[in-house]
């Protein structure tokens, strides 16, 4: 709209004519919205608020008479009360650069000030202290012109050629390069051992690596080893195991054809010499009884016949004998009480037709009795057993 002004945020707009502003001021101030302004009749002017900075860079003599040249950087701005404005618009309006270089005037002088009645050494080692005293002193001086200071930071110290602040700082130097070194040595043992211990573990972890090997190459071998000589071993087994099976084979063999030969060749030779034991008993018998009826001179005819049988019957016994298959559990002697078993049946038959024929004898010799008694008139008494 014509006539409408509107200031920046970071401005404060300024209107002359007409009326006058706040207090004895020569203008109004407006901040943060617009305004009417009759064209002709009003003036409208702008003034900053924006931050600022000035650069200073003084040569200063400190309390020991040492010249310092001091390098400072102050941060500054337009007070935003209408009393700074005011202020600030009467002095820098026209020329609003002004302020960094007023700035850096009155910032100089303070920092001479303040300097001259310090130690280098505080200097040095208390900027904080030194930035804070150049702001306290310049604080009131810098409100008048409508100005704040935001910050002020001292950015080098230096004293030229004289070599002072190299000379202070030489022990500090010293004491850190020896401390550097120290730090150095420590760090290369450090490191030393380090290398050690790595080639330490190095080596540990080759030795344990080459014992894994090895062992693991003695089981392979083993394995191989077993591995070629399991077929053979198999191979001997099983041979082996062959000849005990023919071993038993033979030796069940050679049993069978001992037993063979014991029913083939024994046996029967056992039963041959038991025949002709039997066949001499029977005819010893044989004797005995001839003798006995020699001896008796009136042995009967059929007492006679019966003797003269008896080897017969014995023979047939005995050819019965060796032609029987007969199972001989203990041997010769076993055959010899089958045989002996036999003779004495025969003898036992024997006594018993004898005995059968004694009984008969009675009435035999009863009824020659009767003959005798015609026979002894003429032969004399015959004895009949």
């Amino acid at each position: 709209m014509f006539g409408y002004r509107v200031p920046a945020p970071d401005e404060a707009m300024l209107i002359s004519g007409g009326r006058r502003g706040h207090g004895e001021a020569p203008f109004r101030v407006v901040i943060g919205h617009g305004k009417f302004v009759l064209p002709v009749f009003r003036k409208t002017r702008f003034l900053t608020l924006s931050m600022c900075e000035s650069e200073v860079a003084e040569t200063c003599v400190t309390k020991q008479g040492i010249a310092l040249t001091v390098r400072a950087v102050i941060a500054f701005k337009v007070g935003n009360d209408t009393e700074s404005i005011v202020n600030a618009g009467q002095r820098f309006l026209s020329d609003q650069d002004q302020m960094s270089v007023l700035t850096g005037r009155i910032f100089a002088g303070h920092l001479r000030s303040i300097i001259g009645s310090m130690t280098v050494e505080e200097i040095v080692t208390e900027r904080q202290k030194l930035a804070t005293e150049v702001l306290e002193t310049s604080k009131t001086e810098m409100a008048k012109i409508g100005l704040i200071v935001d910050s002020l930071q001292i950015q080098s110290i230096d004293d030229g050629d004289t070599g002072y602040i190299d000379a202070m700082s030489a022990p500090h130097k010293a004491a850190i390069q020896r401390q550097a070194q120290i730090a150095q040595a420590q760090a290369t043992q450090a490191s030393a051992e380090a290398e050690q211990e790595a080639a330490r573990n190095q080596a540990e972890y080759s030795r344990q690596t080459a014992v894994v090997q090895a062992q693991y190459s003695a089981e392979v071998d083993r394995a191989q080893a077993q591995a070629a000589q399991a077929g053979p071993l198999a191979q001997a087994h099983a041979q082996q195991e062959v000849l005990a099976a023919r071993t038993e084979l033979a030796e069940r063999a050679a049993l069978l054809r001992q037993q063979e030969l014991v029913a083939e060749v024994v046996k029967p030779a056992e039963a041959e010499a038991e025949r002709i034991r039997l066949l001499a008993l029977a005819d010893a018998e044989r004797m005995k009884i001839q003798a006995e009826a020699a001896a008796s001179h009136d042995r009967v005819a059929l007492d006679r016949m019966l003797i003269d049988q008896l080897p017969q019957i014995v023979k047939e016994a005995s050819a019965g004998l060796s032609g029987a298959n007969v199972n001989v559990l203990n041997g010769a002697d076993g055959l010899g009480e089958i045989a002996a078993g036999l003779v004495g049946q025969g003898l036992t038959i024997l006594d018993s037709v004898r005995r059968n024929i004694g009984a008969s004898d009675g009435s035999f010799e009863k009824r020659d009795g009767q003959e005798g008694e015609d026979r002894t008139a003429d032969n004399g008494p015959v004895e009949i057993r």
